[in-house]
């Protein structure tokens, strides 16, 4: 295993149960993982306890992405307990089921609050934590997105819309954040037995389960294990990587 020795880990959602996947998986691997977390402090707390149980080490910090204060004000905190971040993996994210036909039942106060939550506030994240992120040999940045983002199906057309601008957003902080900083994204399929997975419309989880040539769809493991691999390599960047148990549709 590569180690994480001496790295900080910004995990945004890590109370959540992707999120709290990539949590353990890099504090397993030694980095010192902040746990982020909106208002699930229980949660996040249990996957701090559970990386510290292991020999790790973990703190908490609550983080509202939606303000830029509070942005400003947790990279702030970072630098003043931490003295760097190495790693910065965007994965909280904010979704509702609501099938691509219901148009009426996408609100303008839906769709902003998708928006700003899965695609505003990860640029917001990588801006205000670029000087960290450059410094000491520079860093990494993960965001997690989604296969909606790649082909239209998803929880939401907001969704969708949010995560397919979060795959080029990759992208482009790919070639501005570059060399010091490599940026990369997954983007997995339906995930079993998670709160996102729970949240989609019956039809589109279905309809995942149908087509993955696997037999099975996403699994957090594989979800936190590429984290690993990215942050741990020195030649890749710009790159979306799906994880979704082999669906036709975003084999692209």
């Amino acid at each position: 295993m590569a180690t994480l020795a001496n790295r900080v880990a910004l995990v945004t959602g890590a109370s959540g149960d992707i999120g709290g996947g990539i949590a353990r998986r890099l504090g397993a691997a030694g980095a010192s993982v902040i746990v982020g977390y909106v208002g699930a402090v229980e949660s996040a707390e249990a996957t701090a306890a559970d990386i510290q149980q292991t020999g790790g080490q973990a703190t908490t910090v609550q983080l509202d992405q939606r303000d830029p204060d509070a942005i400003d004000n947790c990279l702030k905190q970072i630098r003043e307990t931490h003295g760097r971040l190495d790693i910065l993996v965007n994965n909280a994210a904010w979704n509702i089921g609501i099938p691509f036909p219901d148009l009426d039942a996408l609100s303008p106060d839906i769709w902003d609050r998708v928006l700003e939550t899965n695609l505003r506030a990860p640029f917001l994240l990588a801006r205000t934590a670029a000087s960290l992120l450059k410094a000491d040999g520079g860093g990494h940045i993960v965001n997690i997105s989604s296969a909606g983002g790649i082909s239209p199906g998803s929880s939401s057309i907001a969704y969708s819309c949010s995560k397919a601008g979060l795959n080029h957003l990759t992208r482009c902080l790919a070639v501005a954040m570059a060399p010091e900083v490599q940026v990369n994204c997954i983007a997995p399929g339906l995930v079993e037995d998670t709160r996102m997975a729970n949240r989609l419309p019956d039809a589109v989880a279905e309809g995942a389960r149908r087509q993955a040539v696997l037999g099975k769809v996403g699994q957090v493991e594989d979800i936190a294990e590429q984290v690993h691999t990215f942050v741990t390599s020195e030649s890749v960047s710009g790159q979306v990587i799906v994880i979704d148990g082999g669906m036709p549709g975003a084999m692209r």
